[in-house]
């Protein structure tokens, strides 16, 4: 039985969980499986229950953090050397930054067969100064040259990994797009919508808009809240705002928020009649979903968008940013309505679009859903994965 070490960044809400969690499940018996993880931040939110629930005990390296640390970076490299010669995998396989940097470094000189690295998103623009980035594609094309294999989760982000930023080779990169659970987003819809909207007081008529992630830079929720003060001040519908998520900009936004002359709520200070409301982390966001009208994403940057995988799953229309794989996930003019990054003119037309017309936001909902069932079921990742280690295993 082939073995592999998976080693993901850290447990925080986000697609690289369950893509690793999925992969750890089903692949056995056929793959013999340890999942090691860092630590995430204190203002994420802990993916654990995730992993939790398919039964699987990951291994902690509490050393092994988000920000460039070289003390605790290099006790973390030899704590997942340690794990090789212990384990003896014959795949590493890494999931996302910091994770592919020391696991792929300690299994190239720990001399794995087989080593594999999955970019979950890319830090090649929109994160760092020029000069940092350019740090990083040197040291990502030499994590390249010692990879047997490379993983875009998205046929745009190859073309960026290979074409744009040339960081990884054509012929060692695959694509294998992102996999989820997603029949819960489809069940139960009218219960979890009355419960969502009678526990934040909604009116039947109240437009619900929602946008979900880290208040992270990246993120760009101010571009969201200065669409809602043109939404404000451009439509005669009723509507509130959710910002479903935490991170270290939420008090930078809430005083966004305030200077926009747009009301607020948070989860210390509630106001039921509030024109945007900070929810903090919500665990079951099938419930928030189902009670939601308008799904937003406005980043400048992005992988593969769970949230808006998952949106469509529940049934919802989409008003976001073109960056990354965005294109790949959604139907453009189908089940989304994109605007350049960084367009608030072109974005906040969509939003009030969406919000303005019902009979639009109802043709939206249903191409999505059948979209992303067919494109992201977890099945089809666990299928491809398993190819390619296979094709790898016995090119090694």
């Amino acid at each position: 039985m082939p073995r592999i070490l998976r080693i993901i960044n850290r447990l925080n809400l986000g697609g690289p969980t369950y893509n690793a969690a999925y992969l750890s499940r089903y692949l056995a018996p056929e793959f013999e499986t340890m999942l090691v993880a860092g630590i995430k931040e204190e203002t994420e939110e802990s993916s654990e229950f995730i992993v939790t629930q398919m039964g699987l005990s990951p291994v902690y390296i509490p050393s092994m953090r988000r920000e460039i640390n070289f003390k605790r970076d290099r006790e973390a490299y030899l704590h997942i050397s340690k794990l090789i010669r212990e384990f003896k995998p014959d795949i590493v396989h890494t999931h996302a930054a910091k994770a592919g940097t020391l696991g792929r470094l300690a299994a190239h000189h720990n001399k794995v067969p087989v080593i594999i690295h999955t970019f979950h998103g890319h830090v090649f623009h929109s994160y760092f100064s020029p000069l940092k980035t350019s740090v990083f594609k040197y040291i990502e094309k030499y994590l390249s040259s010692i990879s047997t294999g490379i993983i875009a989760i998205s046929d745009i982000q190859k073309k960026e990994l290979v074409e744009q930023f040339r960081v990884a080779p054509d012929q060692k990169t695959t694509v294998i797009p992102l996999g989820f659970d997603l029949t819960r987003f489809a069940s139960g819809q009218p219960e979890k919508r009355a419960n969502f909207r009678s526990a934040y007081n909604l009116h039947p008529e109240t437009i619900a808009i929602g946008i979900i992630g880290r208040l992270v830079p990246v993120k760009n929720h101010s571009l969201f809240i200065q669409a809602l003060k043109n939404l404000k001040a451009q439509t005669r519908y009723p509507f509130r705002a959710f910002i479903i998520g935490d991170g270290e900009d939420r008090m930078k936004l809430e005083q966004l928020t305030l200077s926009s002359g747009l009301t607020l709520s948070t989860p210390e200070a509630t106001d039921s009649g509030a024109d945007v409301v900070f929810t903090s982390w919500i665990m079951d966001i099938d419930r928030a979903l189902d009670g939601l009208d308008i799904v937003a994403m406005t980043s400048l940057n992005e992988g593969t968008p769970v949230s808006l995988i998952e949106a469509q799953a529940a049934g919802k229309p989409i008003v976001t940013t073109e960056v990354g794989g965005i294109r790949n996930v959604v139907i453009p003019e189908v089940s989304a309505l994109l605007s350049p990054s960084e367009d608030l003119e072109q974005f906040s037309r969509n939003l009030i679009r969406l919000t303005n017309d019902a009979a639009l936001r109802t043709n939206m909902s249903g191409a999505g859903a059948k979209h992303v069932s067919a494109k992201f079921g977890f099945e089809r990742l666990v299928s491809d994965t398993r190819a390619l280690y296979h094709e790898l295993l016995v090119q090694s």
